[in-house]
C-alpha cells in the first residue's frame, strides 16, 4: 500500500510536471509531447509491475494503492463531504447556467473516499465523456501496445489487388504512400504492371451512418478511411466529410500506384479478396495507447468509434454499433465498474441514448489510476490540460488558477455539458471528479460554470 506521504509526494510531482510541460504541450501537440513522456515515466514508477510488457514484478515495489476497489465499493453509498468542500461546490453546482439537472462526484483516488456527491449514481447523457468508458474498455480488451493493420492483398496471378480496411481511423496519406510503395515493388518483382484495384470493408457490419446522420463531427463509420474522410486540410475538429471515405481512400491508393508506374485497369470497387490472395503490403496504426490519447485530447469521434469496434472484434462480437455496445458493457462488467443505468449506444458520445453516471466516470478514472492497472494509464495522460491542450485549450479564462492543473474530458451536446477528470488538491491528494448537467440554456455559460467547479478543487 502506498503510504500517504508517498502518494502526496508523487501527486505533487504531477503538478510540477504539468506546469513545466505546459509549453511543450502547446508546442508539440497531444500525441507525444515531453509531458506525455514524463507522465509515462511517472506512471511506470508508480506501477507494481516492471518491464515493457508489465509481466514481471518490480523487486521491492510497494503494494498497489487500494484506489479503484475502494472507490467501486463505495459507489452508491452516500458519502460525507467535508464541510469546506461542500460549501465551495454546492453553490457552484446550483448555478442556473447548469440547467435543471446536475450531478456530481468527487473521490480521493488513493483511498476511495467520496469527498462530495450529488445524485452521483443517477444516469445522465454523458456526451463525449462517455469516451472515457470506451477507452478503458478498449485498453482492457486489447492492451496499450495493440496496433491496427491496413493490408493490401494480391490475387494469385497478381492481376488484382485489394485494400483491406482493418478499422484504423487514423490512416493518412503517409500510410497510403507506404502501402503503395510496397505494393508497387511487389508487383514489379512479379512482372505485373497493370492491376485491378478493389477495397474490402467487410470487417464492419451494421449501419455506416451514425444515428445523428451526416454530420461534420464524424465520418461514415467504416473499416477503411484516409484522413478521416475530411474534405478540407484539417486534422481535428468538425469538417466537411466524404459520403464514401472507403471509396475515396481506395481511389487515392490507386492514384498512388499509377504514380509509381502501375496502371490500374478500372475504378476502385468494394469486394472481398479472391480465394488464395496473399498480403503484399501492410501498415499499422500507432499503438493503442497513443490512439486513446488522441481520442481523449481532441475528442476524436472517428477514433473513438473505431476503438469501440476494436473492442467488439476482440470480444467476438460484430463490429457494429450494437456489437460494440455489448462488448464495451461486458468488458466494464469484468472490471467491476458501477454500470447501473449505463448505456453505450455509440463510441463517440454523439448519441443521446448514451447513459453514464458521475459515479461511473470517477470510478473509471480511479481504475485508470490504479497502480495494478498500468495498461489503462493513457486514459489519464490523454485528458486535456486546462488552458493548454485539446478541448480545454481555450477554456478556464474565468478560472485561471486551474490553468495547467486540471485535466479533464469535456462533453458537449445541445443542452448537455459534462466534465470529468483529475486534479491534485491542497492536501496533495489526487482527486477524480465528474460534473454533469442537462437542459443547460447556453453552452458557453455552462462550460464556464463547469470550469469553476473543477477549479474549486485546485489548491
Amino acid at each position: 500500500m502506498l503510504e500517504p506521504k508517498v502518494w502526496q509526494l508523487t501527486a505533487g510531482a504531477v503538478v510540477v510536471g504539468l506546469t513545466l510541460a505546459a509549453g511543450a504541450v502547446a508546442a508539440a501537440g497531444p500525441w507525444d509531447s515531453g509531458q506525455r513522456r514524463a507522465e509515462r515515466q511517472w506512471a511506470a514508477v508508480q506501477s507494481r509491475t516492471g518491464g515493457a510488457h508489465h509481466d514481471t514484478a518490480a523487486p521491492g515495489a510497494p503494494d498497489a494503492a487500494p484506489s479503484a476497489p475502494a472507490v467501486l465499493a463505495a459507489v452508491g453509498v452516500p458519502g460525507t463531504a467535508p464541510a469546506g468542500l461542500g460549501k465551495k461546490l454546492g453553490p457552484l453546482l446550483d448555478s442556473p447556467a447548469l440547467g435543471r439537472t446536475r450531478t456530481a462526484s468527487v473521490v480521493d483516488v488513493a483511498t476511495g473516499k467520496e469527498l462530495y456527491g450529488k445524485s452521483a449514481g443517477t444516469p445522465m447523457t454523458p456526451a463525449s465523456t462517455v469516451k472515457i468508458a470506451i477507452m478503458v474498455a478498449a485498453l482492457s480488451a486489447l492492451g496499450p501496445d495493440h496496433r491496427i493493420a491496413t493490408t493490401v492483398v494480391a490475387a494469385r496471378d497478381s492481376r488484382a489487388v485489394t485494400l483491406v480496411g482493418g478499422g484504423d481511423a487514423t490512416l493518412d496519406a503517409t500510410g497510403l504512400r507506404a502501402l503503395a510503395d510496397d505494393t508497387a515493388r511487389a508487383l514489379r518483382d512479379r512482372g505485373v504492371t497493370t492491376v485491378k484495384v478493389g477495397y474490402d470493408v467487410s470487417l464492419y457490419s451494421g449501419p455506416r451512418l451514425h444515428p445523428i446522420g451526416p454530420n461534420d463531427n464524424i465520418a461514415p463509420v467504416t473499416a477503411l478511411m484516409s484522413g478521416q474522410g475530411r474534405l478540407d486540410k484539417s486534422t481535428r475538429g468538425p469538417a466537411p466529410r466524404s459520403g464514401d471515405p472507403a471509396g475515396d481512400a481506395a481511389d487515392a491508393f490507386a492514384g498512388l500506384l499509377r504514380d509509381r508506374g502501375i496502371k490500374t485497369s478500372a475504378a476502385s470497387a468494394p469486394h472481398r479478396p479472391a480465394n488464395g490472395s496473399k498480403p503484399v503490403a501492410r501498415t499499422y496504426s500507432r499503438p493503442l495507447a497513443a490512439l486513446v490519447e488522441r481520442a481523449l485530447t481532441d475528442s476524436d469521434n472517428d477514433t473513438a468509434e473505431a476503438l469501440a469496434r476494436q473492442t467488439a472484434i476482440a470480444a467476438g462480437e460484430p463490429a457494429s454499433f450494437a456489437g460494440a455496445e455489448r462488448a464495451v458493457t461486458a468488458r466494464l462488467k469484468k472490471l467491476k465498474l458501477p454500470l447501473g443505468g449505463a448505456r453505450f449506444a455509440d463510441g463517440s458520445g454523439l448519441d443521446r441514448k448514451d447513459r453514464a453516471s458521475a459515479a461511473l466516470l470517477t470510478a473509471l478514472l480511479a481504475r485508470a489510476a490504479d497502480p495494478a492497472r498500468p495498461e489503462l494509464r493513457s486514459v489519464l495522460t490523454g485528458l486535456p490540460v486546462a488552458g493548454f491542450s485539446g478541448t480545454l485549450q481555450s477554456r478556464y479564462a474565468d478560472a485561471a488558477p486551474a490553468t495547467g492543473l486540471v485535466r479533464a474530458k469535456t462533453g458537449t451536446l445541445t443542452g448537455v455539458n459534462t466534465l470529468a477528470g483529475t486534479v491534485v488538491d491542497t492536501r496533495g491528494r489526487l482527486l477524480a471528479f465528474a460534473f454533469m448537467a442537462g437542459a443547460t440554456p447556453a453552452p458557453d455559460a455552462a462550460q464556464a460554470a463547469l470550469d469553476r467547479l473543477s477549479a474549486a478543487l485546485v489548491p
